[in-house]
């Protein structure tokens, strides 16, 4: 149900408030299911970890963090802007880290300065044979640039917001990276007819900018 009132979020008894694209929406609390997938698991090992290493750091550590947390862009939410505690902000960089399999570090990275994100379009080619997820790439990418997916919806499809992530982004041959086979491990092949969406973030020494998203649909041969 959408509610017209004061901006709220989060939950309340058995009342759940959110915005989304159509505003602000009031739901019952569902308790989700628990697949507990092997990738789920890994990012609550690794939140594990990252909550265990600030437990660890000395008061100085701790000092850097924190400072580091103020000196980051600010977020916005609900019309809000605010910034992440040094706790929050050392538990966020170590499992970005994670997540690509990169060791957990105990003092805090310098902001980076992201240029624009050299992935510029999105496209599906089919053959007889086999489907090509191409994202075409301007020139050489200089940080990792993580790469997710959504299974395929229908064409008509304008709005998601679930995202699967695949992987990194492949190196590029002559300015195109196939993301066909990262694709296929998580949701199979794409059925004719239907639309894929993706998105790609940059992210420089567990720091990572804003989200890019495109999407196509796949077209018979």
């Amino acid at each position: 149900m959408k509610v017209l009132d004061v901006q709220k979020s989060g939950k309340r008894g058995t009342i759940v408030r959110y915005t989304c694209r159509y505003g602000e929406i009031e739901r019952q609390l569902v308790v989700p299911r628990d697949p507990r997938t092997p990738v789920q698991e890994e990012r609550r090992k690794a939140f594990g970890r990252a909550r265990y290493l600030w437990g660890k750091l000395t008061d100085e550590q701790h000092l850097a963090w924190n400072v580091r947390g103020e000196e980051a862009p600010a977020r916005v939410r609900l019309e809000q802007s605010y910034r992440l505690s040094g706790y929050l902000l050392c538990v966020q960089i170590n499992c970005n880290l994670a997540e690509i399999g990169l060791p957990m570090v105990c003092d805090p990275p310098e902001l980076p300065r992201f240029g624009k994100n050299p992935v510029r379009q999105f496209s599906i080619t089919r053959n007889q044979r086999a489907v090509a997820l191409n994202l075409r790439v301007v020139g050489d990418p200089e940080q990792d640039i993580l790469v997710s997916a959504t299974r395929p919806h229908s064409a008509g499809t304008s709005y998601v917001d679930h995202f699967v992530f695949l992987g990194l982004l492949p190196v590029p041959s002559r300015g195109v990276s196939d993301i066909a086979e990262l694709y296929a491990a998580k949701f199979g092949a794409p059925p004719i007819g239907s639309r894929v969406f993706v998105e790609t973030v940059q992210q420089v020494d567990g720091w990572r900018d804003s989200p890019q998203r495109a999407s196509a649909i796949v077209c018979a041969a």
